[in-house]
């Protein structure tokens, strides 16, 4: 079976605080850990999604609607669909693995995080990536 869960792809959570919201993988662990000794992968993704912006609007209120909040987690992969898209976004410097073992640590990779992807917002690119889901 090939392996389609690579870092950069986009997926979907399922179950979960954040259900529903759209993640990228940034380390995927197919055969699993010591710790967790199934298929998982390292994921961070956007909890907030930003709010649509008017050109009429101040600056300042473009800078503030353009702003989200993202999370990082480890999730098994049966909790994980797949979509089509992929993402290129370096994450992989600022999220690691050790992340997960430190709450200081995790704020932090959770704030480099949210300034990558708001950078790529601000692009303009992978606007599919950035619009929540209707359901």
């Amino acid at each position: 079976m090939p392996k389609f869960l690579k870092s950069g792809k986009v997926v979907v959570l399922l179950t979960g605080r954040h259900a529903g919201k759209k993640a990228v993988i940034v380390k995927q662990y197919d055969e699993g850990t010591a710790a967790r000794p199934y298929g998982h992968a390292l994921v961070t993704g956007i909890a907030k999604y930003p709010r649509k912006v008017k050109t009429r609007q101040s600056e300042a209120q473009q800078k503030k609607r353009m702003r989200m909040k993202t999370f990082v987690k480890v999730i098994n992969y049966n909790h994980l669909m797949p979509t089509r898209y992929t993402i290129d976004v370096d994450l992989k410097s600022v999220v690691t693995s050790d992340v997960m073992e430190n709450s200081s640590k995790r704020t932090e990779a959770c704030k480099a995080s949210k300034k990558a992807l708001e950078e790529r917002f601000a692009t303009g690119k992978n606007r599919w990536f950035f619009s929540a889901l209707k359901f």
